[in-house]
């Protein structure tokens, strides 16, 4: 096995996460049927919680057998944080990304229950000029590496992370954390996320899950382009 690749016991299938960003639950719904079950995990993000039904479609999942990153980014005043995490508890959850400070991640910790809790580091449409732009005068992988680090100290389960830093978070932080890279870009990337790699580099350089979005919702068959990367995931974690 290569020296980076998850040894966690997570099912190979479940590995995959697809992002579903579509306008209404009921277009989300439909896309989970008709990926059947080419996808076992879903990440629900801003866009289909401004729709309505956010929680609705959520329950649906989890009945279903499904299992849902709750991807809102949590980012406001301790309390409120805090708040938020306890109206998801019961709610099937598996995941729940929060943003922000050590007092944002600290309030988020102590309210997560069963649903397990992401620190985002740094987002993955944002490169160095880009940091530079919001005043952060460090690079990118010393801001990520730090954020990190306070956030596994403070009680998260795990980060959001590129992949492109991936390797060097298990490097310095080591395996017992979870690492969550979005940005999958099975071919040349041409959109707006920045810091991208493909499948089996993320997962090489030490990631447990990938999100994937566009490169499936956007494919002349959805199902296809999920079963392609869940035989691409297989072949990496083969017994």
């Amino acid at each position: 096995m290569h020296p980076t690749l998850s040894g966690k016991p997570i099912p190979r299938d479940e590995r995959l996460i697809f992002a579903l960003d579509v306008p209404s639950t009921g277009e989300a719904k439909r896309l989970v049927e008709r990926l059947g079950e080419a996808v076992g995990f879903y990440k629900l993000g801003l866009e289909l919680f401004m729709a309505g039904g956010y929680y609705e479609l959520l329950e649906w999942l989890t009945q279903s057998g499904k299992k849902a990153l709750v991807d809102l980014k949590f980012f406001d005043v301790p309390q409120t944080v805090a708040a938020a995490m306890r109206q998801l508890r019961g709610r099937g959850g598996a995941f729940a990304t929060v943003h922000g400070n050590d007092a944002i991640l600290k309030a988020a910790c102590a309210e997560k229950g069963e649903t397990k809790v992401l620190a985002v580091t740094v987002l993955t449409s944002l490169d160095a000029a880009d940091l530079q732009a919001l005043g952060f005068a460090v690079d990118v992988p010393q801001l990520v590496l730090s954020r990190a680090r306070r956030a596994l100290e403070i009680g998260c389960d795990g980060v959001i992370s590129s992949g492109l830093e991936a390797e060097q978070l298990r490097a310095h932080l080591g395996d017992g954390f979870l690492i969550v890279v979005p940005g999958i870009r099975p071919v040349a990337n041409v959109d707006d996320q920045k810091r991208t790699v493909d499948v089996e580099a993320a997962f090489l350089k030490g990631a447990d899950y990938i999100v994937v979005g566009r490169p499936i919702r956007d494919a002349s068959d959805p199902r296809a382009a999920a079963e392609q990367i869940q035989e691409r995931i297989r072949r990496l974690f083969a017994e």
